[in-house]
């Protein structure tokens, strides 16, 4: 690629020194000028890289003094160019010149005076806005733009210091507006479905990342143009955005309409415990319109919501419902358990820690009769529907081993017999 020099040279503004140098007082670190965009830029304090073939070594048109850079790069077309220079404020210092002069220069070689060519006029004793005009400006090439202060006349003994704005525009930088559009296949989807966003880019070179919004809330960034959640709910709006060009980047964003979440309620009720061959009726729901169970050799009726299962052993039931194509499972667990957790001691002695003789399971058996005895048979203790209601709490009994008696008057006639030992 062919690199072109712009030298732009303006007599300083005359005052006070109260602004540092800037970075782009040399060469290599030109300030990248963007159509479209105004910067406001000064030479105070700048000064020049003084040795053979340097980028300031050149004395056509003018002699540099406190030079600063500046740098553009004309699009795939090329063409003229228009920088302008506006609201100009010279600093006013006793001796110090305040006027601008400018020339257009071609360098085969970035930043090497022995390599520039000068293009078009010079511009002298500039004072007031003004604006620097090139034809014929090759495609696809960065330009440099110089300027510099004015240091001639009777009395002056300082180059002009200048505070000013710049402006670049014209066929050879102009970009067409870059666009994005951002849709997805699935508008209306079901809940947790995977869902995939694609943004489409117009007149976009060098795109950089793509950050993803659900809401307005950053939630992912990706380097290629889609986007996949499983997490979207009803109503989410999900948008894109990026930057267009390296140099002078664009940002473009687009947004997709907001996503329609079909949910499919359903819920197959809560676990329950019973014992082996018990029959049981399940306890489902959903706002579906259809819904089967499974497993199905198990339940009366695979269709109805609230049918009857006999397990003789552990079993997990699945409820899944569907509506307009979405459908969504629930679960519950039917817990076979014949084995009742009779502890064989207790104590009795008043400090909230195993003080009752407690039976987990025994409310699955809520007809069952309870008997206490003692060693020598006389009963001690008797209720119906033994539970933690009614637990007992060995009374004024003294220590020792005592005997119970525990129908469940079940279905299969379960009798328990054990001894309980009372510790105080």
């Amino acid at each position: 690629m062919r690199t072109v020099v712009i030298l732009l040279l303006t007599a300083l503004f005359s005052g006070p020194y109260v602004i540092a140098q800037e970075s782009y007082s040399v060469c290599q670190n030109a300030l990248e000028l963007c159509p479209g965009t105004t910067f406001s830029v000064n030479n105070i304090d700048a000064n020049i890289v003084g040795c053979v073939n340097c980028e300031d070594d050149f004395n056509y048109c003018f002699a540099p003094d406190n030079t600063i850079w500046f740098q553009f790069t004309t699009n795939t077309a090329g063409g003229n160019v228009q920088i302008d220079f506006t609201n100009l404020v010279f600093e006013t210092n006793p001796g110090q010149d305040n006027e601008l002069q400018a020339v257009l220069v071609e360098a085969t070689t970035p930043c090497a005076a022995n390599t520039y060519t000068q293009i078009g006029t010079c511009h002298f004793d500039e004072t007031a806005n003004f604006a620097l005009t090139a034809a014929g400006l090759l495609p696809n090439t960065t330009y440099y733009l110089i300027v510099d202060g004015d240091n001639n006349g009777a009395g002056i003994t300082e180059p002009a210091e200048c505070t000013f704005e710049l402006q670049i525009s014209g066929v050879s930088v102009d970009r067409i507006p870059p666009t994005s559009a951002v849709n997805t296949t699935t508008p209306i989807a079901c809940e947790n479905e995977i869902v995939t966003y694609t943004v489409a880019l117009t007149d976009c070179p060098d795109t950089s990342d793509f950050s993803w919004f659900v809401n307005g809330n950053l939630v992912a960034t990706t380097t290629d143009p889609f986007f996949q959640s499983s997490g979207l709910a009803d109503g989410d709006v999900v948008s894109v955005s990026n930057t267009c060009y390296n140099v002078c980047p664009i940002p473009v964003q687009s947004t997709a309409v907001a996503i329609t979440i079909q949910s499919v309620q359903v819920d197959a009720g809560n676990n329950i415990s019973v014992p082996t061959g018990s029959t049981v009726q399940l306890n489902g729901s959903t706002n579906a319109s259809s819904w089967a169970w499974s497993p199905p050799f198990l339940v009366s009726d695979t269709s109805a919501l609230n049918p009857f299962a006999t397990v003789d052993e552990t079993t997990t039931f699945a409820l899944t419902a569907t509506e307009n194509g979405c459908s969504n499972t629930a679960y519950v667990t039917i817990i076979v358990d014949d084995l009742l957790d009779i502890p064989n001691t207790f104590s009795p002695n008043g400090d909230n820690v195993n003080d009752s003789w407690e039976i987990d399971g025994l409310e699955l058996y809520p007809d069952n009769q309870m008997a206490i005895f003692t060693r020598w048979g006389q009963k001690v203790f008797q209720t119906a529907a033994y539970s933690k209601a009614k637990m007992w709490d060995g009374e004024n009994h003294a220590e020792g081993v005592y005997y119970f008696v525990l129908d469940l008057n079940d279905s299969n006639g379960t009798q328990y017999k054990g001894t309980i030992t009372l510790i105080r």
